[in-house]
């Protein structure tokens, strides 16, 4: 029966590690339960990608029937799939329930391997996503979902948002892990009673034969409950890194190598008590862990993230509305600057886009009449006018914006990164000199229960726990508060400022109740011409032009074109205006006096639109906070006419400077980087994009108007401005929090590492403790949060 038992084990799929049925394949020395795995592995071995099945034994899935995808080369199906089309190149998103280890993983993220032209894959492994990019001219979609489905990893094609269908999934993996780790540590528990309450001479038979049972117990506890550690220790360490599984994972081998030592050679009951246990309690606080995880991540994803508004026309009305109030068949009014919140087709205007935001590619690319536009591009000629054809997706955005093309620092690491390898790396020391030192004392009982104390008491899971608890909390409470932060990394970025730079329009000023006054001559079609031009404009100031002129019929306007920071200018009924500052004007035009915004008609000079800016309420009092712990700096494209205004409102010793080009903003904030100031920009989002990336911490002030941008690290709504300081001191309140977590970490460790090294804490009570410490920091971390936000009143 045991040698049956040994041929069965063997018999199993290479590819998927089904049982092999009575016909088996075989290739290359392997055998296969099918066809499909059978072809699958050829495939992989052809393109020299067989590293899949070094990381997980048989990882793939058993290939059912192949289904046929007939239906992927409809273009209807097609467009209504596909995240981004150009001439050459789509991205398309798919959800992959199959996605379940590390060699999925490496196998997606090598796609490029089996066919060329597929360019990159990225992995959500939480949400079983993958995002492929892929030249459509080369190979179809129907085509990249046939491979996909060829090497087992068959998308779940849907025209529903599948995702957020699938984001309260359950990791069944997991909680089967969990529920063997219950079962091995009950009985593991049960066999150990009579060795808690010592055995009489009667029951010393039985001593040995539940030691053997506990080993037995202790083997799929190690290596299947717990796999996963030793995984990822050993990537880490192939990558010469020691991240906080590193530890885990040896204690789990050390616990079972001592195990089966104590069992086999001396007839002791060793430590499968504690090993289970420790299996169990670190698995539970996986999935707790995981749950939080998906929790935030669908908080974040799909709700009303951004405060950002869309103009819609209907029955030729304009309308701002907010965009999760957009709805299939919606007119859309994009003006110059202004992102697509959706897909759509381009119904009038003459659209030039810029995709970077998706695909990171800088060139503008040109769209004709009827064509399709994909959410995420910015319009960057004159205003146009769209039919939505696909429903707003907040998750989409919020991917765009934290899209790889806009990580302007791939090597930077949060606090909890830069300390986990320091505190790793004590942890090893300090297990190892325990252990040294009691074999130099003939001690080898003590030598192994300080090594095994040492790193169970030291256990890291808080470390990983309490950065993300804390920070995730802390975005919360900026998202109520009408403060919308990019990840929790930026939450650091914040607290880190020391010199904020603020832009003048749109940012220290409210646009919306500014006053005109107008120098000069308008006749009624001049100023319908002025009308159709800044129509085009999102700048606060052309909205308040167009507001003051009070026009809702326009004329067409060819060759627009609008120079950040100095001003618009286009072509009407073969008529070409001006409108900005004097640099955007034709040479050897006479103007009356250097301030204000002019207009020029045909080369003849018309006069000039003079604003009186309205400075946003409680800004002197908001100034003088951040005085006192800031040095600030103001830089404005406008003129020098309200410098008088801005001296008695800043600090003396404030530099202000004028008539700032984006090119010279983003030198200044450079200039202020090199001497190692941590600067934080606040700016308008229109004129400020390159030097609110710049910035280490770019903030996009939006006063109900589309302009997000993707190289901001917030957005900021103008109402909630004055709670500036109040979001910056709760940020370094949670930093607090977390190293005081980690300070409330270290003194449970050298409490706990004082006995272990003694060999005098038995490795179970400290099993024991380890969650208890978890959840102290947990709770610590979540109370003072909140005492931190009420404290700073928000």
């Amino acid at each position: 029966m045991q040698n049956q038992n040994k041929i069965a084990t063997k018999e199993l799929c290479y590819h998927c590690g089904e049982p092999l049925d009575d016909i088996k394949l075989s290739l290359d020395g392997y055998d296969f339960c099918c066809t499909g795995c059978k072809s699958v592995y050829k495939i992989l071995s052809e393109n020299n990608l067989c590293n899949y099945y070094s990381y997980n034994d048989s990882p793939g899935k058993r290939i059912q029937n192949a289904n046929h995808f007939e239906y992927l080369d409809e273009p209807g199906i097609i467009n209504q799939l596909l995240d981004y089309k150009h001439d050459k190149a789509s991205i398309v998103t798919f959800y992959i329930p199959a996605i379940h280890c590390s060699s999925c993983i490496w196998l997606l993220e090598h796609l490029y391997k089996i066919n060329e032209a597929i360019f990159s894959s990225r992995i959500d492994f939480l949400k079983r996503q993958v995002t492929i990019s892929f030249k459509h001219e080369e190979i179809s979609l129907r085509k990249l979902v046939e491979i996909l489905s060829n090497i087992g990893y068959e998308p779940l094609i849907s025209l529903q948002d599948v995702v957020k269908e699938n984001s309260h999934s359950i990791n069944k993996s997991l909680i089967q892990k969990i529920a063997v780790a219950g079962f091995l540590m009950g009985n593991v528990m049960l066999f150990s009673f009579p060795e808690y309450f010592g055995l009489n001479s009667l029951e010393k038979q039985f001593q040995h034969l539940f030691g053997w049972l506990n080993l037995a117990f202790s083997i799929p506890a190690a290596f299947y409950c717990g796999k996963d550690y030793f995984i990822s220790a050993a990537t880490s360490l192939k990558h010469r890194q020691i991240n906080l599984d590193t530890p885990l994972a040896l204690i789990i081998a050390m616990l079972f190598f001592r195990t089966a030592y104590d069992v086999i050679f001396t007839n002791e009951p060793g430590f499968a008590d504690t090993l289970t246990g420790l299996v169990f309690l670190l698995l539970m606080g996986k999935w707790v862990k995981q749950r939080t995880y998906h929790h935030i991540s669908f908080d974040r994803d799909y709700r009303s993230y951004f405060p950002i508004a869309v103009t819609t026309i209907n029955n030729g009305i304009e309308k701002p509305i907010a965009i999760e109030e957009i709805t299939i068949g919606d007119r859309l009014w994009i003006r110059n600057g202004e992102i697509i919140p959706a897909d759509a087709i381009l119904m009038k205007g003459d659209a030039w886009m810029d995709m970077s935001f998706v695909t990171g590619e800088a060139e503008p690319l040109h769209k004709v009449l009827g064509e399709i536009i994909y959410a995420g591009g910015r319009q960057t000629a004159e205003a146009i006018e769209l039919e939505v054809v696909k429903p707003v997706s907040q998750s989409y955005l919020t991917g765009l914006w934290n899209n790889e093309n806009y990580q302007t620092d791939l090597k930077k690491q949060n606090f909890n990164d830069r300390n986990a390898k320091y505190f790793s790396l004590g942890v090893f020391i300090i297990a190892f000199s325990a252990t040294i030192y009691w074999l130099f004392n003939n001690d080898n009982h003590k030598a192994w229960a300080a090594f095994t104390a040492v790193i169970i008491v030291a256990c890291p899971c808080v470390l990983s726990l309490s950065t993300p608890f804390t920070l995730s909390a802390i975005l919360s409470i900026f998202d109520k508060k009408g403060f919308y932060v990019k990840n929790t990394d930026a939450v650091e970025a914040l607290a880190a400022s020391d010199t904020i730079i603020f832009d003048k329009t749109g940012t220290l000023t409210c646009t919306e109740n500014a006053t005109l006054s107008y120098t000069g001559i308008l006749d009624y079609y001049e100023q319908t011409l002025v009308a159709s031009l800044v129509r085009n404009s999102s700048h606060p100031l052309s909205r308040q032009i167009l507001k003051h002129l009070h026009y809702e019929e326009f004329l067409p306007v060819t060759t627009y074109t609008e120079i950040p920071g100095k001003g618009i200018s286009g072509t009407i009924h073969h008529q070409k205006i001006y409108l900005g500052n004097s640099s955007i004007l034709p040479k050897n035009t006479a103007i009356k006096e250097s301030n204000g915004t002019h207009i020029v008609i045909d080369n003849q000079y018309k006069g000039s639109f003079q604003a009186v800016q309205q400075w946003r309420s409680g800004l002197p009092q908001f100034i003088q906070k951040l005085a006192k712990k800031f040095q600030l700096h103001v830089l404005s494209g406008d003129t020098d006419q309200e410098y008088a205004a801005l001296k008695n409102i800043f600090p003396t010793k404030t530099k202000i400077n004028f008539r700032q080009s984006p090119h010279q903003k983003l030198d200044y904030i450079l200039q202020e980087q090199r001497k190692n100031r941590k600067v934080m920009m606040l700016g308008d989002g229109l004129n400020d994009a390159g030097a609110l990336k710049q910035s280490d911490f770019g903030v996009a002030i939006t006063d109900n108007i589309n302009n997000f941008t993707p190289g901001c690290d917030a957005i900021l709504t103008g109402n909630s401005l004055n709670l500036l300081p109040n979001f910056i001191a709760l940020s370094r309140d949670g930093l607090k929090v977390v190293k005081i977590s980690f300070a409330i970490a270290i003194i449970y460790n050298c409490v706990g590492i004082y006995f272990a090294v003694q060999g005098t804490l038995y490795p179970l009570i400290a099993a024991v403790l380890m969650p208890i410490s978890t959840i102290t920091i947990i709770s610590f971390t979540s109370i003072a949060t909140h005492y931190f936000a009420k404290k700073n009143k928000l």
